[in-house]
């Protein structure tokens, strides 16, 4: 990959458009059936990459154009999972949300999102990232009913996800990012198996590979959540040390209007940081001088060849207006701070 100094990428999903799916929603229903479907996702997803474009952002993403969410959507091309008899679960410890059910063996029948980054990789000559969920996070997504083990399930799908990475890998994919909500919730699972089950996840891997670990989408459930954290937010003191000793290159984490410490990265001096600029729980469009202001506080814990400019988490239940708005605002943040240390 190109060496450029503070990459910019987003973290995740993009809003998709109106006639795919209802806005603005997660688990939204397609709107469209069998050929059809599959021409609206490639839409969708050439979409997704122009206004990534016309952002100038440096590092591009699917958006997760072609998936109705960032865990289910991995987790239903599953052998051993139920998707018709579902339970109500508390995910994260603070919303209930009906789930799939674990009733056999785990296994991976076929490549899941390979098609989809092969076709992003014939549009753009930039490096590119896709997110897969990570095995904590799905473990916590669904109910198990079979292995009756958070753990012996996270291996598994662990194995399962270390499959999909190495064909992504080898579709062209320079980044792959695991999707880690739960890390910052489950710190005794993380220190326990979660990470080493992560670690099994990216096994082989010699293209980047990135954990990202924020605070949720901007949705009421998250950001009730928030308020009850107090004035410093230090979950992810209870994890960078063990994330700091893995194979992980890099660490995506939120920043911007939030509560966490910005001298928490020092826990990871050494790994690349994607810091979050960019808030995703608001409509308001941040300035690029706000965009900076977070970028200058970062680099006093993060050194600059290992800063990457990013969003909080993903864009999905944002409008789109107000998400083109978001990534403008992050490339042109990135691009005052190239040009305060001359670069």
């Amino acid at each position: 990959m190109k060496k450029l100094l503070l990459p910019t990428s987003i973290v995740g999903s993009l809003p998709k458009p109106a006639w795919l799916a209802p806005p603005q929603k997660l688990w939204s229903p397609w709107k469209l059936e069998g050929d059809q479907l599959l021409e609206g996702k490639q839409d969708a997803l050439r979409i997704s990459l122009q206004e990534q474009q016309l952002a100038d952002l440096d590092i591009i993403c699917d958006g997760e154009q072609t998936r109705q969410h960032f865990v289910t959507t991995f987790i239903e091309h599953l052998s051993g999972v139920d998707f018709e008899n579902r339970k109500t679960v508390k995910i994260r410890n603070r919303y209930d949300a009906s789930v799939p059910v674990v009733v056999g063996e785990i296994a991976r029948q076929k490549a899941v999102f390979v098609e989809d980054a092969k076709f992003l990789r014939k549009q753009t000559n930039k490096p590119i990232k896709w997110a897969l969920p990570g095995p904590l996070t799905m473990v916590d997504t669904l109910y198990d009913d079979h292995y009756k083990s958070r753990e012996k399930l996270a291996w598994e799908f662990a194995k399962a996800l270390n499959e999909e990475a190495r064909e992504l890998q080898d579709a062209g994919v320079n980044i792959i990012q695991f999707d880690e909500p739960a890390f910052n919730v489950f710190f005794d699972e993380v220190n326990d198996w979660g990470m080493a089950a992560l670690e099994r996840a990216i096994e082989g891997l010699h293209c980047q590979t990135a954990v990202h670990i924020c605070y949720g989408y901007g949705i009421q459930a998250n950001t009730d959540w928030k308020k009850t954290l107090g004035s410093e937010w230090r979950q992810y003191e209870e994890i960078f040390p063990k994330i700091q000793k893995s194979k992980i290159d890099i660490v995506s984490l939120e920043c911007h209007n939030s509560n966490v410490p910005l001298d928490l990265m020092e826990l990871v001096r050494g790994k690349k940081v994607m810091v979050g600029a960019i808030d995703v729980a608001t409509n308001t469009i941040e300035t690029p001088e706000e965009v900076a202001d977070t970028l200058r506080k970062a680099l006093e814990f993060v050194d600059a060849e290992n800063l990457y400019p990013s969003t909080n988490c993903g864009m999905a239940p944002l409008s789109r207006n107000v998400a083109s708005g978001k990534l403008s605002a992050l490339s042109a943040g990135a691009e005052i701070i190239r040009k305060e240390l001359g670069i």
